[in-house]
């Protein structure tokens, strides 16, 4: 039992998990705009959550704070490092404007991780700032990035699309919030931090409102039902969620919540 549970640790802690996560909501774009499985675009989008998660969560560790690596962490740098390598395969498959597109996602990431500007904390630092940050840059990687590499013409659907894709990342990030009410720098001022957990899943349950309603806009029964299930399991995850709960609510569970959505679309 240990040790499977050191595996699931090393699954969440080396951002595996998230990137499949990642991977899902590319194949869930693939599925709502009708584009033939593109595996560089997919894998691409994977391997780069790994090395962006992996740079976000661990560079202040090693960088700023100088704490030692154990070997959890040793293996966790080689499976960044051979993923970085295989990003850099799959960029050069990718269409050019992608290429450019996918090099301003990264910028986003790494000012979110670096402090750029003199006498001034990263962006993820920044007082209100990072759940627009983070939902922004999964829209871009998940949803734009795909677009644009297939050429698809950006239409009122797109930007449908857009907002309900920003609504799912938005809602999944006020859960991560509530339960990391009790650890966050109160300067973070987090949506639970500044209104509350009873206001902030509220507002979780009213951002489903519009994404329900995106549903309904594609008049196809099949994603109406996807999406009906997909509100009523996110409602559940805010209802649920409170600052006592374990690690694996959010880092395990909630993230899986793009993946569920994508194997609905496969198989229901």
């Amino acid at each position: 039992m240990k040790f499977l549970k050191q595996i699931l640790d090393f699954y969440i802690n080396s951002s595996i998990h998230v990137a499949l996560s990642c991977y899902a909501l590319v194949r869930v774009t693939f599925h709502v705009f009708h584009i033939q499985y593109d595996e560089a675009m997919a894998l691409f989008a994977f391997f780069g959550t790994i090395v962006g998660y992996n740079f976000v969560k661990y560079d202040a560790l090693v960088r700023v704070k100088k704490k030692p690596i154990g070997i959890q962490l040793k293996i966790i740098a080689i499976l960044s490092f051979i993923s970085l390598v295989l990003v850099g395969y799959y960029f050069f498959h990718l269409k050019r404007i992608a290429q450019i597109v996918s090099v301003g996602i990264f910028l986003i990431t790494a000012l979110y991780t670096l402090p750029f500007f003199p006498n001034r904390k990263n962006a993820r630092n920044w007082a209100g700032v990072k759940i627009y940050i983070v939902a922004l840059c999964w829209v871009g990687a998940t949803l734009v990035l795909p677009l644009i590499n297939a050429e698809i013409p950006f239409t009122a659907n797109f930007f449908i699309k857009c907002i309900q894709r920003f609504v799912l990342v938005f809602v999944l990030i006020l859960v991560f919030e509530i339960l990391d009410l009790a650890n966050d720098d109160p300067h973070l001022q987090t949506v639970p931090q500044t209104i509350g957990v009873k206001k902030t899943k509220i507002l979780g349950f009213s951002l489903l409102v519009p994404f329900w309603v995106v549903g309904i806009l594609s008049f196809d029964f099949h994603d109406l039902i996807i999406n009906l299930i997909m509100v009523v399991m996110l409602m559940l995850f805010i209802l649920f969620a409170n600052p006592n709960r374990s690690k694996y609510y959010t880092s395990f569970w909630v993230e899986s919540v793009p993946i569920f959505w994508w194997l609905m679309i496969e198989f229901l």
